[in-house]
């Protein structure tokens, strides 16, 4: 792996976790990060611990020269993320009875900035 890929997953990292904490301070337990299975990849699943699961990814850009964080979340994504979302509730056991919520947080994070955190939640 190149240099240039070992930075773009270190700040994709660094990413998930400001998001993380950006939930926690929402009121959400984080329950789950970066679960995987052979279909793909979840980033974080956060629960409010009554009804609500929150399924969110989490973009993040050091610049805005390919576009905002979410817009990367298309529409073939959004479906992975629904069938990945499926098969996580399923593995969990998780009561047909809980509200599954899916946001998106997009961060952007200039070099030498704090990074500026933008929530859509109930995105799709």
């Amino acid at each position: 792996m190149g240099a240039g890929m070992a930075a773009k997953d270190e700040l994709g990292r660094q990413g998930e976790e400001v998001a993380a904490q950006f939930l926690q301070q929402q009121g959400l337990t984080v329950i789950s990060r970066n679960w995987r299975c052979r279909e793909g990849e979840l980033d974080i699943i956060a629960t409010d611990g009554a009804a609500l699961a929150v399924i969110c990814e989490v973009k993040t850009r050091a610049g805005t020269g390919f576009g905002s964080g979410a817009e990367a979340v298309t529409q073939g994504k959004r479906r992975r993320i629904r069938r990945l979302s499926g098969l996580w509730l399923a593995e969990h056991r998780v009561r047909f009875d809980i509200v599954v919520r899916f946001d998106v947080i997009s961060v952007l994070w200039l070099p030498g900035a704090q990074p500026q955190i933008t929530h859509f939640p109930a995105a799709f």
